[in-house]
């Protein structure tokens, strides 16, 4: 819209701060900086997570930032006050320009302008005049009706000329008025919309707290114990809140996430869950979930079943259900507590997930602890294609590196294998001070491409790492037993001692005895290096990096890598005989020195070396479960909805006829002449353009007979 000022006489004088607040709010610059700043926060809101826990923002962020976002309500940009607030003056201010010019825009709509004067006519960029042969009554009859007959409207005025009273006439035609309809559309579709989105945000909700009493509950423990302030009434106009609804229960009790807490919202009815359906890609992203719901209505006991899929809402008294995401619904889990250290005996506990329970410093090795049940999941799939980074320039094929490249939005230039890799469990294990760390573990073997399967012992301190997993190899029986009798045989000088000597015997075959003393203690100086570390600027290093350690400290540089060869032959050989030694302790069959075990020891050696790296004694397998899944619901009664509908509908229609709809204005003015009528013409649009000029010469040669050469000019 224009963004032209009211006459002075239209204001009143009394108030001229009023005049220019006024001017201000109605103005188009004010609107258009107003909008700027709401793209601007809607960017915020869309890259920055939104109602996330405090600590989650300290974790990515840091503490300044943290409290930076967490003071400016970033983290729920789009019911700050501050965003409302701006919301609110963009529909005051596009109000306001509205009620401004639309009233000039329909005078203007219905105003033929006929009264325009003939010199002005002159001025026009598109003009023309003619030499008629009827009079000027009859000719501008004709014209008007043949104006008429192509869709414009038409309008005439008998006019005073030296011929006297009454003898000439103004023909006043126009079309395309829409166009102007079109900037009034297009304007109120932004109130409507910006109406809209404060209807149904959280300004009803924030009135509620505000003037009602209602607080967010910042506590724990049952929805039945939650105090009154901290429930929203089923009446509640406008909400959009979730419901987790868990196989085979029900619930009516919805949870709308606020900055400092949540507030309760009570539905009219409850929604059972009777079946969860989910079905998944081959990456293992889900592919569709759907609830099988029944709805219980509590005023007349009236239950109706209905389906939920995403995009596929049911909808009961005016409140849409949505299907918003899936989540475990307290699946039972039954895992077995194993230890990497001696005198931890091997325990089985049962919970449900969302559960926790307490188990003592004796049945842990260490400090007594919380383990908390976190995630089940049945589904893992994960790439497993071992692709490297290395490059060799001598084997690099362009045609091809351009090629898988091209195509496609979904093509990879990287082979992907993916493969389920079967459930597995997430648990955290919570210390007297409320610290915790959390673990997740694979229930099955896990092949990585080596040849060698192993069961992945996931670990990270905080949510925002990622997990840093330990590789315990599956041994010839398919468990983990061997590599844990192994590991119990190192922590054992005398099982040591027993498999340095087997070692000795079995490498020199009793055919050097002098060298069997010396390579005995080389032996036996590597396992309890590797087994009990050495002490390096106050730190202990055990498995490896004490060998390596160890070399770099008595070995000079240039004999260091014959050496570590030797010292890791030997060490591999003491570990094998050590294996087989902890296996007849166990009372299992001795192992065969094929490929299979030589693939075993090799993980097993360096599985042996990071073992000393995870932080807790014990670690937890999961034996067996039994899943219940549980459906998370959107709830909303939005009124607003209809309103955007109809602001969208408006916007839609209000962009087309400005777009595509010229608005065009023709004059005629016939005055008497010797010979019948002559006339001037003229054509307005409100944008020129190439369609303008032509159709100002088919209209000029249509209805005054004006020939024109291929050049334009009149003939």
């Amino acid at each position: 819209m224009s963004d032209a000022t009211l006459d002075a006489s239209n204001a009143s004088p009394s108030s001229p701060n009023w005049r220019s607040l006024t001017e201000l709010l109605a103005s188009m610059r004010f609107a258009i900086s107003l909008l700027t700043v709401i793209c601007i926060a809607s960017v915020i809101g869309t890259v920055l997570k939104q109602h996330e826990p405090a600590v989650n923002y300290v974790n990515q962020f840091g503490p300044f930032w943290a409290d930076l976002f967490l003071s400016l309500k970033l983290n729920a940009v789009y019911s700050a006050w501050w965003f409302l607030l701006i919301l609110a003056f963009l529909v005051v201010s596009t109000s306001l320009c509205v009620a401004r010019h639309a009233p000039k825009y329909l005078a203007d709509i219905r105003n033929y302008k006929e009264n325009i004067r003939e010199k002005s006519l002159n001025a026009f960029h598109h003009k023309a005049k003619a030499d008629l042969a009827g009079a000027p009554a009859d000719e501008a009859q004709r014209l008007g009706k043949m104006l008429v007959s192509g869709g414009w409207k038409v309008k005439l005025q008998q006019r005073d000329t030296e011929a006297g009273p009454g003898t000439g006439w103004m023909l006043a035609a126009k079309a395309g008025a829409a166009n102007k309809i079109g900037y009034i559309a297009a304007h109120t579709s932004i109130v409507l919309i910006c109406l809209g989105g404060l209807f149904d945000g959280d300004l009803i909700v924030r009135a509620q707290m505000l003037l009602g009493g209602k607080s967010p509950y910042t506590g724990g423990g049952l929805i039945s114990e939650v105090a009154p302030e901290h429930r929203l009434s089923d009446r509640n106009p406008t909400f959009r809140a979730n419901l987790l609804v868990a196989e085979g229960t029900q619930s009516s009790t919805a949870i709308l996430n606020q900055s400092d807490g949540v507030l309760l919202q009570e539905l009219p009815f409850a929604i059972e869950l009777k079946k969860f359906i989910v079905e998944y890609y081959s990456t293992g992203m889900p592919k569709l979930f759907a609830s099988d719901i029944v709805i219980h209505d509590k005023e007349t006991g009236e239950k109706k079943e209905a389906r939920v899929e995403v995009n596929h809402p049911a909808s009961y008294k005016g409140i849409e259900i949505y299907q918003s995401s899936f989540d475990d619904g307290g699946s039972k889990v039954q895992l077995q507590a194993r230890s990497f250290q001696q005198g931890v005996k091997p325990f089985m506990v049962s919970g449900e997930i969302g559960g926790s329970l307490k188990l003592p410093a004796s049945d842990i090795g260490g400090q007594p602890a919380t383990l908390e049940f976190t995630a089940l999941r049945v589904l893992n799939v994960e790439n497993l294609s071992g692709a490297g980074s290395e490059v060799d320039v001598r084997k690099v094929d362009l045609k091809h590196t351009i090629e898988s490249r091209l195509g496609a939005g979904n093509k990879s230039a990287t082979k992907r294998d993916l493969r389920n890799v079967g459930p597995s469990i997430t648990y955290k294990l919570r210390d007297a001070s409320g610290q915790a760390r959390e673990f997740v573990n694979y229930m099955l073997p896990v092949d990585t491409g080596d040849g060698q399967p192993v069961y992945l012992l996931g670990v990270r301190e905080t949510p925002a790492e990622p997990f840093r997993y330990l590789r315990v190899p599956v041994d010839p029986e398919g468990g983990i037993d061997g590599f844990l009798h192994l590991r119990e045989a190192l922590a054992d000088s005398a099982l040591r001692e027993q498999a340095v000597q087997r070692y000795t015997r079995l490498a020199l075959d009793d055919k050097r005895p002098e060298l069997s003393s010396q390579l005995q203690q080389s032996a036996l100086r590597a396992l309890t290096l590797f087994a009990e570390g050495d002490s390096k600027n106050g730190q202990k290093q055990v498995g490896l990096q004490a060998i390596s350690d160890f070399i770099e400290a008595n070995v000079p540089e240039a004999e260091r890598a014959r050496a570590g060869e030797v010292l890791v032959r030997i060490l591999n050989g003491v570990l094998y005989e050590l294996a087989q030694v902890s296996r007849e302790k166990a009372g299992l069959k001795a192992m065969v020195p094929d490929e299979k075990t030589q693939n075993f020891m090799t993980q097993a050696v360096l599985t042996l070396s990071d073992v000393q790296l995870y932080p807790v004694p014990v670690f937890f397998e999961l034996k067996n479960f039994d899943q219940v899944q549980a459906s998370v619901f959107q709830v909303a009664r939005a009124p607003g909805k209809n309103i955007v509908y109809l602001g969208c509908a408006l916007l839609i229609l209000g962009v087309f006829a400005m777009l595509y709809v010229r608005e065009r204005r023709i004059w005629i003015w016939l005055t008497p002449a010797q010979h019948g009528a002559k006339a001037t013409m003229a054509l307005s649009t409100n944008r020129k353009t190439m369609d303008g000029d032509k159709e100002f010469e088919q209209l000029s040669g249509k209805l005054l007979g004006i020939a024109r050469d291929p050049g334009g000019n009149a003939a």
